[in-house]
């Protein structure tokens, strides 16, 4: 199966010519080999990396599809082997409204913290 049409597939890209400028950018690895073209062939076990949004995602392929169904379907395609980073309690939550006294306390904390 085409790289391209896998990663449509598997719902990583909206489009599969987006897929494709990803493969074509050179900014796709099949097994840790540039792909050099959209057309390029893949098949089960093998391990794709490449950008998406602000992270590198690995990705080790378990099927093949026939379409492009829903995600549950699309999910089981793959393996996701990206690592996850530690979160960090210690930043400030997202606000949304008004900040209640735990958010000020935390807000003037990281700037206390961003000055020393």
């Amino acid at each position: 199966m085409r790289v391209d049409k896998w990663l449509w597939h598997a719902r990583f890209f909206k489009t599969r010519s987006k897929a494709s400028a990803v493969v074509a950018a050179g900014h796709l690895r099949v097994n840790g080999q540039h792909a050099r073209k959209a057309a390029q062939a893949i098949r089960a076990g093998d391990v794709l990396t490449f950008p998406q949004a602000k992270t590198v995602r690995i990705i080790k392929i378990l099927a093949l599809a026939d379409r492009r169904g829903p995600a549950p379907e699309a999910q089981a395609l793959y393996e996701d082997l990206t690592p996850q980073a530690p979160r960090d309690d210690s930043a400030p939550r997202p606000v949304q409204g008004r900040p209640d006294s735990r958010d000020r306390r935390a807000a003037r904390a990281a700037k206390q913290a961003r000055l020393e």
